[in-house]
This record gives structure tokens, sequence and C-alpha cells, in this order.
């Protein structure tokens, strides 16, 4: 087996991909990449790596024997919509190079994660189908859509076995959040543990998709290791474990921290939720390779504030 390289391995859900890689196959065998070197020091190669820069990540490929790729180098939402050109550029750009490299032989298999933001307002917003209307709103689900579509041609074209899932909000601990619009979600725990108090950019219904990062990450590698010829559907895949908002979260944390409070200023990353399903039928990922969460709302805010609480403690 060659080795594997992550793409973007400081981000909110590349940290936590990188331990769970290393785990599994031993950290000599998972080669971390970002443009910066990571805040904490970690364990086995890392090579300061710009995503868009093709000359370099051949050279990482062809030097280290690599043979998977995890392109998690991305602009989220509402950043993007700060610097639409160059959340752009990043978002096709690295994928071209990645799926090019699978193309050409290079790489054997490529993960690129997509993301509900592909969805739109004319899009069923209760359990939102596999294939239906996507209309995105932003310039980060225009991408996203974008790169799912190049996808799906590379697969049907040449043959890459490139596999994608659409992520709902992700939730974890271990890291900072990349500047979503889930975010809030992220950062609701850190002020609770810290302050008691949370000033919320969404406003109090607004439900969306979400996902505890345990999840997410075993679901990216259950993906990974399926047979090809179970993957019946088309990347990318819908994915999906718990739908509530901001409100109901709120009391969810106020059973463990009573003197909790919430407040809501809505701004404009409510208006990009508003275009948002509220939840995802994800039965083509649960008949094709058995995915099935397992963390629920009350288990996830317990493991959140326990997560927070042995990070300040550090």
């Amino acid at each position: 087996m060659g080795k594997q390289l992550i793409i973007g391995s400081n981000g909110q859900v590349g940290t936590e991909l990188l331990s769970a890689l290393r785990a599994k196959y031993g950290k000599e065998n998972i080669i971390a990449s970002d443009l910066k070197e990571p805040k904490s020091p970690i364990e086995g190669p890392f090579h300061i790596l710009d995503a868009m820069d093709k000359t370099a990540i051949h050279a990482i490929v062809k030097e280290n024997d690599v043979d998977t790729i995890y392109l998690m180098a991305a602009m989220l939402s509402a950043t993007a919509e700060k610097m639409p050109d160059k959340a752009w550029g990043l978002n096709m750009t690295s994928l071209f190079i990645t799926l090019d490299l699978a193309k050409e032989g290079l790489i054997k298999k490529l993960f690129w994660p997509s993301t509900i933001a592909v969805f739109g307002p004319n899009s069923e917003h209760v359990m939102t189908p596999q294939h239906g209307i996507l209309e995105p709103t932003t310039v980060y689900g225009i991408s996203k859509l974008a790169g799912e579509q190049w996808c799906a041609y590379y697969q049907r074209r040449y043959g890459v076995d490139v596999r994608t899932l659409r992520y709902p909000g992700l939730i974890g601990y271990k890291s900072a959040p990349g500047g979503g619009t889930t975010d809030y979600a992220v950062d609701i725990f850190t002020k609770a543990v810290h302050e008691g108090q949370f000033t919320c950019f969404l406003s109090a219904e607004r439900t969306l998709p979400m996902m505890y990062m345990d999840d997410a990450i075993a679901a990216t590698l259950q993906l990974m290791d399926a047979p090809k010829e179970q993957l019946k559907t088309y990347v990318p895949y819908n994915l999906a474990s718990l739908s509530f908002s901001p409100e109901q979260l709120a009391k969810e944390i106020k059973v463990l921290i009573p003197n909790f409070q919430i407040s809501y200023e809505p701004d404009f990353r409510d208006e990009i939720a508003a275009s948002w399903p509220e939840s995802i039928d994800d039965s083509a990922a649960r008949a094709d390779w058995n995915w099935s969460p397992k963390t629920n709302l009350s288990s996830m805010v317990a493991l959140m504030l326990e997560g927070n609480k042995s990070l300040s403690k550090v």
C-alpha cells in the first residue's frame, strides 16, 4: 500500500482526519501538509504546501509513493463571501490538480469533500434528496457544485476513483472552525464553558443539518474503505446525522450548564443558512456502504462541553 497525503491537514476536519488515519495506518504512512506549520507539534511527516502549487504536489506524490489524497483545503462559506475570487481559485484549482493526478494514474484514489451548501432556496428543505434541485446562492456552494460535476465527469470519462461526501455542519473541539456558516455550533461550547453566555449570528429557530466530528471522520474512512463496486451512486453522497436549531442546542447545553444564556443577533450568515436544508436524506449512503451515525444530540453536547473543559486545563 502506498502512502496517503492530506492537503489541508491543519483545518477543522483535516486535524482530526490526520489523527484517525495515523492511528489506523501508522504515522509514517500518512503525510500531513498545509500552508503553515501546525500550531501544536505533530509526530510524523509534514510538508509546507500550497494546495494550488501543482509542481509541489506532484513532487510530494512521486517522492513518497503516495497513492491516496484527501483534499481538505478549501475556503468556506462565510469567508468565501468576502473573497469570492480567492475562494473560487483555491476551491477549483486544487481540485483540478488532484483530479488530473488520478487521471494520469499517479494516484489511485481521491477524497474531496462537498457540502450541503450546494442546495439552495428552491431545494426541498426537509429530507433533502440525493438528486434534487441544486441552486446554491453562495460562492462556496457554487464552487462545490461545480466540483461535484467535475468529479462525476472524471469518474465517468476517465475512470477516476474519486469519492465525495456532502458534509453537513461539523462540530468538534480539537481545532478551530474555518469560517463556515455553521460555526456557531462549535463556538457556542467554548463560550458556554468559559463565559456562560453566547451571542448567536443565526436566528433562534434556524434549523440545520449537523454532525459530530467523530461521525464525520468515521464516515469518511468508511467510504474510502468501501469496495468500488458497492458505490452505486455517482459522487457525491448525502450524509446526515443531527438536525437542530440554535434554540434547541442552547436548551441541551442548559441541561448541563443551567445558568448558560444565549442571545441572537442574526447577520448575513443567517440569510445563507435560510437557503440550506433543515434535514438530509442519506439513504443512498446507508444502502451502499452501511453508513450510520453513532452520536445523538445529548451525547454530542456532553462530549463537546467535556472536550472544551479538558482543553482549558492543558
